[in-house]
């Protein structure tokens, strides 16, 4: 008898969905997370790896194709980290991933929900190269899903993506798998082994000196250059907030959020150091 893992896997794609893998652990990634203001869950999904899942359908009601909001949310957790976020997505018509690093350009590919290719070919190496997957397996594996194949539907070809991940330590919680509508999902991932929600994280858990220490102002947390790389996320994330807004880009409004916020944190951060390295030290 098929376990419910491989029922899963044998479902073709019923609803719309969709996944963001990082490549950090949990606690890495969960001051980002809070900062997308967005009721998440976040669990581990293998070694150097976690799995963020909307809590519930309340992001479907912003009357954008899933693509442009899994998109904007991958831009926004990984513009400010040192870690690249994946994200998977799918819907009735079509399936797809997009890799953010850093201010890099995205890359992504896209196939029609029967399987049939609608990507870039050289997409795939450079996916591969960001990732530091493997350059011969991995690269072979992944220019297979951009051919025809009349076998392999959308859903096959995400299970292809995942299949090459595993090889770099990726190990999704059971359920979460690229066939299943939102709701199917958030119920999976609210019963993973480690699971949280990063909405119920606070302001003062995201200043914590050894999370900014960890983020991507780590050897720039004080002084006046930590000062001008926090006062450039303020800029730049207004500027894109406000760009977000004005075309109702959910997910590119977030990711101007986000930099305004990490752009906050590190002034505030740097205000705070320079008070206490001020305080008189009590005698012993």
């Amino acid at each position: 008898m098929p376990t419910d893992a491989a029922r899963n896997l044998e479902q073709p794609l019923r609803g719309t969905g969709g996944l963001l893998l990082c490549r950090a652990a949990p606690d890495a990634v969960a001051p980002a997370a809070v900062l997308l203001r967005r009721p998440m869950l976040l669990a581990p999904a293998g070694g150097g790896w976690s799995v963020l899942v909307p809590a519930d359908l309340s992001w479907q009601g912003e009357e954008e194709p899933v693509d442009l909001v899994l998109d904007g949310w991958a831009a926004a957790l990984a513009v400010g980290a040192p870690w690249p976020v994946l994200a998977l997505w799918w819907d009735a018509g079509r399936a797809g991933f997009s890799l953010a690093s850093g201010v890099r350009r995205p890359v992504g590919y896209v196939w029609l929900a029967d399987g049939t290719p609608a990507g870039e070919d050289e997409a795939m190496r450079t996916f591969a190269g960001r990732l530091g997957l493997d350059p011969v397996f991995a690269v072979q594996a992944l220019d297979a899903l951009t051919r025809p194949d009349s076998e392999a539907d959308g859903a096959a070809r995400l299970r292809g993506v995942l299949a090459v991940l595993a090889h770099a330590g990726l190990a999704l919680p059971a359920g979460l798998v690229p066939v299943r509508p939102a709701d199917a999902l958030a119920e999976a991932a609210g019963m993973a082994p480690g699971v949280r929600r990063t909405d119920r994280a606070g302001w003062r858990e995201v200043v914590r000196p050894e999370l900014v220490e960890a983020s991507v102002v780590g050897p720039l947390m004080r002084g006046r250059r930590a000062r001008l790389l926090a006062a450039a996320h303020l800029v730049a994330g207004s500027a894109l907030g406000l760009w977000g807004l004005g075309r109702r880009s959910g997910g590119w409004a977030a990711a101007g959020g986000l930099l305004v916020a990490q752009g906050i944190a590190g002034l505030a951060y740097d205000r705070f150091r320079s008070d206490r390295a001020r305080l008189p030290v009590p005698p012993d």
